[in-house]
């Protein structure tokens, strides 16, 4: 009685923002199921010239009563993703994951760092990326990525401010299940997910997974510790984002506690 279903819901992002966690952790609801992997149906050309059927095939199988997911962080930044996935389906939920725009860049950093490492290629400090001249390099792909006022713009443009509903990613990481019921709340699912499905990693420093009588944590790549950065040069990002932050603001009617 199962068949794989095009997503009712996708979480759009952003980039290190919490996608993973945030998937791992509704997972856990017996009326959602999840796609394993990234498809990058929308953001990627050669992936969306394959069809909607060929995406379909990515989906895990579901019953009728169950919603499926699938996260693609880089579909809140791309320009063509908004208009495909409303062509899709225009009444579709969306998921948007954000975290404080610097501690995002210094995140997207890390895991770039850290992939450099493992396959033996050059690294650079994050002050020599960040800084170009003396001035804050604004073309840098990680501080575009958080200009979340600037791609939120197209997002409206195809989509009602009550089909997206935004998690704040700094507080599911500090207290997941609030996040989580707002999100239960959002899908019209009934409340499933409770406390005793968490557990605090002291080792991690954050939350794991209790479900189905096991435990689970995120991959070993999630929580990695950030560089410790030069405070002028963190003051120049909180400087630069604050603008655009206080446009986000006005655009959801709702704040966050960034910088």
């Amino acid at each position: 009685g199962t068949s794989r279903q095009i997503p009712q819901t996708i979480i759009i992002g952003v980039r290190k923002g919490g996608t993973r966690a945030l998937l791992e952790m509704l997972d856990i609801h017996p009326n959602i199921v999840v796609a394993a992997t990234e498809v990058h149906f929308f953001d990627w050309d050669e992936n969306y010239v394959k069809g909607i059927d060929w995406y379909r095939s990515l989906m895990p199988f579901s019953y009728g009563n169950q919603i499926t997911i699938e996260k693609t962080p880089g579909y809140f930044t791309s320009p063509q993703a908004p208009e495909r996935i409303h062509d899709m389906n225009s009444s579709i939920k969306l998921l948007l994951i954000l975290r404080d725009p610097t501690e995002r860049v210094i995140s997207d950093y890390t895991q770039v760092y850290y992939n450099r490492v493992e396959n033996h290629k050059p690294v650079q400090l994050f002050e020599d990326i960040v800084i170009k001249n003396g001035a804050l390099n604004t073309k840098y792909k990680a501080i575009q990525r958080s200009l979340y006022d600037v791609h939120m713009e197209k997002w409206l443009k195809h989509f009602s401010l009550d089909q997206i509903h935004i998690v704040d990613g700094n507080t599911l990481i500090k207290d997941p299940l609030p996040e989580l019921q707002k999100v239960e709340r959002f899908l019209n699912l009934p409340s499933r997910i409770m406390s005793s499905n968490f557990y605090f990693n002291q080792t991690k420093g954050f939350y794991c997974i209790r479900s189905d009588g096991r435990e689970r944590c995120l991959h070993e790549s999630k929580g990695r510790p950030h560089p410790l950065v030069n405070n002028t040069v963190l003051e120049q990002l909180y400087s630069y984002f604050r603008e655009h932050n206080a446009k986000f603001y006005r655009m959801v009617n709702h704040s966050f506690d960034w910088h």
